[in-house]
């Protein structure tokens, strides 16, 4: 995991066994791009950026069905609560942060599907960011995306009048509405220095899409306190309200979760902090713990998949292929969650979520959350 310049110091440059093991992860962000890609050419997922992404030298294969299906799932999920952020109405603009980015796409399709300006910042490897924005270069579907989007005029979102900037060797990229910065997510904690063009007084909402799950314990928890001690409200009259959402493995304690490790390790890949959060319990009261304590959710892909999508839409993707692993689905499904929380602060804050977060108490819970202490 290459270190950005401004942090970097000789001591922290990396073993060639850390470098393989942080290659291997990045790796991880073209598997879940192929998987993208197929569950777009089967018909689930309705993305025409994500294989403007795609290496012409990948292999695009079509995955099996509980593959796609998973796919679909994962996707929607995190859509409908990012949606659900943004649409709240709100007298600032807000922005979304998005831990280890990769080739997601979901900034180019809410940017092409609403005029409703907002912030949007990535944050990954500089040899995964660098190799974003040459796509983004590359295609011109997405740079008359970003430029379109970018002349959307909004008040105080570009307070410093900035016009596109891009360094395309250490892969960094920062326009009125759209940033790309290339950062080792294991140098936030708490104390740093937010990176160039967030704001902490916005109401923001951060997402790790199986992202955090590759770092240490205390790497992990040092993110959230990042978080929540950067994005403290300016002064006592002052309020602010940030959330995060995660998309991560759980369970690991029964035979089939011992199998999904050991597969994986055989990889290389190593599920760090899987043993800690292992249950959707354990995954909320990690919320709690670590500072989002206004409300908080937790739910396991089978659960959202029966619970989150209505029968119409479940009869559909039905149709798209056959599924004869049902059980095998079910099984996958529960060792998969959406993890979600959020903090208020300040005198317009209430522990209901009322502010930027109160959309989120629609969605169906398959568990309570844990009581504050």
């Amino acid at each position: 995991m290459a270190v950005p310049t401004r942090f970097a110091t000789p001591s922290m440059a990396p073993s060639a066994s850390g470098a393989e093991k942080d290659h291997t992860v990045q790796q991880t962000d073209i598997d879940a791009l192929v998987s993208r890609c197929s569950a777009v050419d089967t018909g689930y997922l309705s993305d025409p950026y994500a294989e403007l992404f795609l290496d012409s030298s990948a292999s695009k294969d079509r995955r099996y069905p509980l593959i796609n299906r998973g796919t679909y799932v994962r996707t929607t999920a995190l859509d409908k609560l990012v949606q659900s952020f943004l649409s709240q109405p709100s007298k600032t603009i807000k922005q979304v942060v998005s831990l280890g980015a990769g080739s997601d796409t979901r900034f180019f399709r809410l940017a092409a599907g609403t005029t409703q300006p907002f912030i949007y910042h990535e944050f990954d490897f500089p040899r995964v960011t660098v190799r974003k924005i040459q796509a983004i270069q590359k295609h011109a579907e997405l740079s008359s995306i970003l430029a379109r989007f970018n002349a959307v005029p909004t008040a105080g979102s570009n307070p410093d009048g900035l016009s596109l900037q891009v360094d395309s060797r250490s892969g960094a990229l920062h326009s009125p509405h759209y940033h790309i910065h290339p950062i080792d997510l294991r140098t936030l904690k708490p104390g740093t220095p937010l990176p160039a063009g967030i704001n902490p007084s916005l109401p923001t909402l951060f997402v790790s899409e199986c992202c955090l799950i590759y770092l240490s314990p205390t790497d992990a928890d040092d993110i959230f306190k990042w978080i929540t001690s950067s994005f403290a409200p300016a002064s006592e009259t002052a309020s602010n309200s940030v959330g995060i959402v995660l998309y991560e493995p759980i369970g690991g304690h029964d035979s089939f979760g011992k199998v999904m490790i050991r597969n994986l390790s055989q990889r290389g890949i190593v599920l760090r902090t899987l043993q800690k959060y292992s249950t959707l319990e354990r995954q909320m009261e990690r919320m709690r713990v670590l500072g989002f304590n206004s409300g908080m959710g937790a739910c396991d892909v089978n659960f959202i998949h029966n619970h989150w999508i209505d029968a119409d839409e479940r009869d559909r993707i039905d149709k798209l292929e056959l599924l004869d692993e049902r059980e095998e689905w079910e099984l996958l499904a529960k060792h998969y969650c959406i993890a979600w929380g959020w903090l208020e602060q300040g005198p317009l804050s209430d522990k209901a979520g009322s502010l930027a977060f109160r959309d989120w108490l629609q969605f169906p819970l398959q568990q309570q959350p844990p009581l504050a202490t």
